[in-house]
Parts: structure tokens; sequence; C-alpha cells
């Protein structure tokens, strides 16, 4: 028989180690290594015997059939998935905790089930009639989903290789399963990477499509071996402010799909509710003419979405000024407000910096820097912004606009949520960008041109600006109204 084979292995990245240390050198995280069996079951000179089977080659030419794929019945979750689950497929859903992926599954598989396919519901964390529970709450209780609470990786599939072949098995969550393959307790890198090989070889055998659903770390990474996700066909992220009402549910990684695209929900008492117009919902609670907000016209994927940037500049008595973001690149900021000083003139080097995207989303593209500068210089001059004006453009370091993509598209969105005007980049001016779209444009060619602008509408910060009307919000702005 084989030795057993110790290592001490990383419970945040997996990496593996010949010796304890205190810090993980591959992620860097502190008393992490766990000492663990790595070894197999199967006696090295049992395996080395093993000859090998022969399969046939083929050439990159000819066609391959689409995947087959299973809507959800939900929108927006089929928006990120590609179009809906592919047989044979393992997605690998991570979130906050009680941020609502069980709400999000049993919505999505009760209504597959209504729809006639047979799914299975495995949970390793909640007992039945917690999952009951969950489901009478919101409303379906009457679906035909099959439920079940397991661990074990092999009495799963030996109970699953019954009958007819499930359409959808939800396996809640991975870091709750063992199997009999390796000698270490649950939860561990071996036992996670264990688990999800045995049921990822299931779901390409039978061609049952599994959903893992897995923990998250303090920082936002899925928690246990990054080498799941290499092994699994999709990774999603749901994400979420508790504060928030809202939820996205984002692909990280996509083999039959896009991974720029979004799935957008709200929560609420009867579950989470699909969000057709995310725009609507994130401006929903604006401030019109309240100085330091600007509206940025953003594109998620192939949506676009317009979201409020909020900025407060103000005097700091502190030696290092701080700079505090929230919802955008901390190194974008600073890159801004370096912009800003060194090629507009704009002393910032004396203030505190805060910059927030209202309503919790995360903006990756370089296309809010037009946005979050018109932002900051509204709040340091203390100038209100008109309110029916949207943002968009990259700043170069040398103070120029840069055009970004998909410009009729945000002009199409803001014409239809009533904005009027939009001050983008000088090269997207040209075609008929906005002829379409109706709107106004005021093109820009370089950042300092845009200051100057704000500027001139500003007022020292110990003036008394007219009154900001407070939440009054356009009437196609408000939810449940027309």
């Amino acid at each position: 028989m084989a030795k057993n084979t110790l290592s001490f292995v990383c419970q945040n990245c997996g990496a593996a180690y010949n010796r304890w240390q205190g810090k993980c050198e591959s992620c860097g995280e502190w008393n992490t290594l766990a000492e663990e069996d790595t070894s197999g079951s199967v006696p090295v000179s049992i395996r080395s015997k093993r000859k090998g089977r022969t399969f046939a080659l083929e050439s990159l030419a000819g066609k391959s059939p689409d995947a087959p794929r299973m809507s959800s019945g939900m929108t927006e979750l089929d928006r990120v998935t590609g179009g809906g689950f592919v047989r044979g497929s393992v997605l690998l859903v991570g979130g906050d905790p009680g941020i609502g992926k069980s709400t999000l599954l049993t919505q999505a598989t009760s209504m597959m089930a209504r729809a006639g396919h047979r799914i299975v519901y495995i949970s390793g964390e909640e007992a039945i009639a917690q999952v009951r529970l969950r489901a009478e709450r919101l409303g379906l209780s009457d679906a035909p989903v099959q439920l079940a609470a397991e661990t074990s990786v092999e009495d799963i599939i030996s109970t699953l290789s019954e009958g007819a072949v499930p359409r959808l098995i939800v396996i809640d969550s991975i870091q709750t399963m063992w199997t009999d393959t390796v000698e270490s307790a649950p939860g561990t890198v071996t036992q996670v990477r264990a688990s999800a090989q045995a049921l990822i070889r299931f779901a390409k055998k039978s061609g049952a499509a599994i959903i893992l659903v897995g923990h998250v770390t303090k920082d936002g990474q899925i928690a246990g071996p990054r080498v799941v996700e290499h092994m699994v066909d999709a990774v999603m992220s749901f994400e979420g402010e508790g504060s928030q009402q809202f939820r996205i549910l984002r692909a990280v990684k996509n083999r039959f799909g896009p991974t720029d695209e979004i799935g957008v929900f709200e929560m609420t008492g009867l579950g989470l509710r699909e969000v057709t117009n995310p725009s609507e919902l994130f401006l929903s609670e604006r401030d019109l003419g309240t100085p330091g907000t600007a509206v940025f016209a953003g594109i998620e994927g192939t949506r676009p979405v317009l979201v409020e940037l909020q900025a407060l500049v103000a005097p700091t008595s502190l030696g290092t000024p701080r700079r505090a973001v929230v919802g955008w690149d901390q190194s974008r900021l600073s890159m801004v407000l370096a912009v800003l000083e060194a090629h507009c003139g704009v002393k910032l080097s004396g203030h505190d910096v805060y910059l927030n995207v209202a309503g919790g989303l995360r903006i990756h593209e370089p296309a809010a820097d037009m946005a979050a500068a018109a932002a900051l210089v509204s709040s340091l001059v203390n100038a209100q912004l008109p309110t029916d004006v949207v943002y968009f453009g990259e700043i170069s370091l040398s103070g120029v606009i840069r055009p970004v993509a998909q410009t009729p598209a945000r002009l199409k969105e803001a014409a239809k949520l009533g904005f009027k005007r939009a001050v983008l980049p000088e090269s997207a001016r040209g075609g008929d960008a906005g002829g379409d779209a109706g709107l106004t444009l005021n093109a820009v060619n370089s950042l300092t041109t845009l200051v100057a602008e704000i500027a001139a509408k500003g007022s020292r910060r110990g003036d008394s600006p007219p009154p900001a009307e407070k939440n009054a919000t356009p009437a196609r702005f408000r939810r449940g109204e027309g």
C-alpha cells in the first residue's frame, strides 16, 4: 500500500507546502495552513499498471452543434448564464452569507420543476424543514422539487443514478460535502476538490446540470481551492449590500456564454424580483440639485445602466488627506485626482475626498472617469450640476477625454429615462449618435474645458446655495408608477 502523504495545504487558495508556516506565500493569508492527507486511496503500484485506451482525434474544421439549453424561467438568470443551463455543465455560485443565494436557487428550481423537469435540491447546511419553510415563505411550497439533506458524495451520486436523470441538481454547499476517497475533514481543500471532481464526473456522464454553492471569504473571493473555479464550466457571483434592496448576479467565468452580463434582482418580502430596467432602480432616490452628484451612463455587458455618482470634497486638518471610494476602483480615483491637479489646476491636496456609487453598484469600466471628475469638481466649488445631463468618457493622463464604446446605447437609455443632454468625448460626436436619441450633445475634448464650465457656476463654500429639492424624483424614476 502507498504511504500516507502529509502536507500542509492553505485553506484559502489551495497551495501545498512540505512544512507548516504562518503565512501562505501564494495568497498572503496568515494561519490558513492545515495538515492534510493528500495521498489517493489507490496504491501507486496499481495505478501505474493501468493501460491507457486510444481515442479518436479530430480536426478544427467542421461544424459543432449548439449546446442544448434549459431555461430557468427567470429572465435575469438566463441572461447571465447565456440563455439557460447547458446539459452536463457545472456552475459555481458564490456570495456573502445571507445575500440570497438559496432564495435565488429555490425560486429558479421551483419554476423549472413546475415546467415538468425533474429537479433535485441537496442541502448540506440546512435541514429539509428549513428548506420547506423558505419555500413556504416564498409561496413555492407546491412546486415538485425533490429535497434531501445529505453530505456524502457517494450516497448522493448513488441516489441520483436511480430512475430518470435529474435535469438540474443543486448542491448547497460544496464546502459541506465529503467523500471516502480522501481522509480529510469536510470543508478542507482536499475534500472540496475531491467532492467537486466526483460531482463533475457525474454531470458529464449523466448529462445533468449541477449548481454548486460556495462560501466566500472576507474579501469576496470564493472560499476553498481556486482550482475548483477552473474545474467548473461557469462561476457566478451574487453581490449586494445588506442595507440595499437590490442584488446583482455577475458571471466571472462562463464557457457557454458571455462574462460581462449582469442580472439585477430586488429583494422583497416575497423573494427576489427581477429588475428589467436597472437604471430606474438606481436613480429612484435621487436628490435633485445637490452639488457633488453626477449621473453616469454606463454599460454592463450589452445592457446600458444609468447610475448616480456622489462626491464629497471637504477641507482636512490632517497631514495626509483621506481618499475613500465605494463602488469604484481606488487607483482609478487617484489617477483622476492627479490629472485634475496637474492639468486643471484643481488643488485637492488639502481636502478629504469621498466618492460613492449610489445604490451599491460596482463600476468596472473607465468610462466613469468624466462623471467622477464632474462630481468631484462640483462638490469642491459648490456648483449644482444640471439634473437632466448624463456624463461618460475616459480621461487620459494628459487630460484628454477619450472615446468609449457603445455610445448610441448609452444615449438611447438616457433619453428613455427623460434626460435631455449628454456630456461626452469630442470624437464620439460624429455620426448620428445622438440624432436618434434626441439628446443635445455637449462634446468636450479635454478635462480642462469641463472643469472650467463647472467652476463658472460655482460659489464659495460659505455661501448658501439654493435649497435642494429633496426626493423630487420624476414620476418615470419612481418604482411602481408609469
